[in-house]
């Protein structure tokens, strides 16, 4: 037989990404009843119970990334002390790209429940409006900020066949699509999301290299990218046809360097590879 429970129940709380009225009888109900609630942003849950008409009686609490290691440490205190906790963060689901991955890791430790209240996602609804294959997909949330980091990341996704979500802020958007488009293929289909479910929301559609220019004049808004995967391959390539393509490429004016890029990215083969066969396609002449 089972014992009786002691502790309190850890729940991560999905807020709307938009509109309140997305937000469901079970958040507003949760809201009242729990015992304490860590929030993100503590003026923005003032401000959605507000609008829910909720008048939380727990104790609100901030939890965001600065404090979120040693907050974490003292909410499991609490739980195994019987009170109910409740994590909400700004928008969407407590884990994803927000606060709450520690204290979940620390609580199942502990061996308190965990549980969720689902609802709203921008990773969801970015994917499935974008018109992009959604059968499979994986989330890469922000890009590193530097350049150089940057870079690196994309290129190790160069090959994902997987459909790809991310998520931007505003001013670094074009940068991030200036960087996919050279690690991934200008002509690869992508979507910017912004302002999913709001008044203005927006989706854009196209190859990579157009939305980079598309984004040059400025975007507002809370961004979401979706981006479609490595195409799949027919077959082994012939690397002596994928030479000529190159040479073909380097007669048109594109630098060799790059033609070879070019094509070993589209016919996804290494560019080492490829490189060697056009250096013995040269020495058989």
């Amino acid at each position: 037989m089972g014992g009786v429970q002691t502790t309190g129940t850890l729940t991560l709380a999905a807020a709307p990404i938009g509109r309140t009225e997305d937000a469901s009888e079970r958040l507003r109900t949760a809201l009242a009843e729990a015992d304490i609630i860590a929030a993100e942003d503590t003026r923005r849950l003032r401000r959605l119970t507000a609008d829910l008409g909720v008048d939380p009686a727990a104790r609100i609490v901030s939890y965001y990334d600065a404090n979120e290691r040693a907050r974490a440490a003292e909410l499991v205190e609490q739980l195994r002390e019987g009170r109910d906790v409740l994590v909400i963060t700004d928008a969407g689901l407590p884990g994803v790209s927000d606060p709450g991955y520690r204290l979940v890791t620390a609580a199942i430790e502990a061996e308190v429940p965990v549980t969720v209240l689902p609802g709203p996602s921008a990773v969801t609804t970015a994917l499935v409006i974008s018109g992009l294959p959604s059968d499979r997909f994986c989330f890469e949330g922000f890009l590193p900020r530097k350049a150089g980091e940057r870079s690196a990341r994309l290129a190790s996704l160069a090959e994902e066949p997987r459909t790809m979500v991310f998520f931007e802020a505003p001013h670094r958007l074009t940068a991030a699509l200036e960087a996919m488009a050279a690690a991934l293929g200008a002509d690869r289909p992508a979507a910017v999301c912004r302002e999913l479910t709001k008044t203005y929301e927006e989706v854009r559609r196209g190859p990579l290299g157009e939305l980079a220019v598309w984004s040059a004049d400025g975007v507002r808004g809370e961004i979401t990218v979706v981006v479609g995967g490595a195409p799949e391959r027919s077959g082994d390539a012939d690397l002596g046809e994928l030479a000529e393509e190159v040479e073909r490429r380097a007669k048109d004016g594109i630098p060799r360097k790059q033609a070879i890029g070019e094509v070993a990215r589209e016919h996804r083969v290494q560019k080492r590879v490829l490189y060697d066969a056009v250096i013995a396609r040269k020495t058989a002449r």
